[in-house]
């Protein structure tokens, strides 16, 4: 890879690392639930009036959308307002790598080498110590939350991988069509109409710039320019040239959350972390004579591709 893709592909990570901090900076104007419809709806207007319908099956595009969409940011932007720290919220959405791999084995029969094994029981003791770590600070319920979020995107990992969509940039567009409406019933059932309509009447003021800032940037850059660079490098090498760079999000995200937000990972979480993203990157290499998938895995900002953790001759 030319050291100006290698540049580019660095600075996605990192656009998607300080999506994090973006989308805390909406939580603290707008109920999570709400903003899950909000941020999608954004995209979607435009999606369907300019783009054109990926040619992929219904079923497809409603399971990526419903997955990795909807799922996903309901556990993490749920655990993220019920207090789950920012920075870390970007390492234990990587639980999506493992769970691709076991839902991958058990719903699509896909072969898991003993290497992708490894990694993903590496990865796991990883997440365990972070879950830990916070249980002996606040409740588990945030940790399983973000857990859940993870889940959410290797369902949509694996909608999309049947997908095998010809332009996978179109798709992550379209996949925003799902989520807005299941989304704004769930908002209106579970957060109630008057915390709705109270964060839209205190939207005009000055405090809540940050917070439409935040949705601006997780739209246009998160999700439209980051996807779209992380599209155009994966049409152009093979998906475990490219994916690794995936692996430096959390560290993104954990490095702004600290600089901005003044949140500072203890030992075990630093060590847990540690052992996710060794866990996935040693999961993910292949031997040199294994065949790369060139097809890219889940895209948007929460939001980055995971490495395959997938030995052998077939990608996942």
């Amino acid at each position: 890879m030319p050291v100006r893709h290698a540049l580019l592909a660095v600075a996605v990570a990192v656009m998607w690392g300080v999506n994090f901090l973006a989308i805390h900076l909406s939580l603290e104007q707008f109920p999570p639930l709400f903003l899950v419809a909000l941020r999608f709806a954004v995209i979607a207007i435009p999606t369907v009036l300019l783009v054109p319908r990926p040619q992929v099956p219904l079923r497809w595009l409603i399971g990526y959308g419903l997955g990795f969409g909807t799922l996903q940011f309901v556990g993490l932007y749920l655990g993220m307002a019920a207090g789950f720290p920012t920075g870390l919220a970007s390492l234990v959405l990587q639980s999506s790598a493992p769970f691709t791999v076991v839902l991958g084995a058990l719903l699509l029969r896909e072969r898991v080498g003993a290497r992708a094994a490894l990694g993903v029981a590496v990865a796991a003791v990883g997440l365990g110590l972070v879950g830990v770590s916070r249980a002996g600070i606040s409740a588990w319920l945030p940790f399983w939350l973000v857990v859940l979020g993870g889940l959410g995107w290797a369902l949509g990992n694996l909608a999309m991988r049947k997908a095998v969509a010809p332009r996978p940039l179109r798709l992550t567009l379209w996949m925003s069509v799902v989520p807005p409406v299941p989304m704004l019933v769930l908002s209106l059932l579970v957060e109630g109409p008057d915390r709705i309509t109270e964060s839209l009447r205190t939207a005009t003021e000055a405090a809540a710039v940050p917070a439409w800032l935040g949705l601006a940037y997780t739209v246009l850059v998160g999700t439209i320019v980051g996807s779209g660079v992380w599209v155009w490098l994966m049409a152009r090498h093979p998906a475990g040239v490219v994916a690794p760079f995936s692996m430096l999000v959390p560290v993104a995200g954990i490095t702004t959350a600290w600089l901005v937000l003044g949140e500072r990972p203890a030992v075990p979480e630093v060590l847990g972390g540690v052992l996710v993203i060794g866990g996935v990157l040693w999961g993910s290499r292949r031997r040199p004579s294994a065949q790369l998938d060139p097809r890219p895995t889940a895209l948007d900002g929460g939001e980055q591709p995971v490495p395959q953790l997938v030995d052998g001759d077939r990608g996942t």
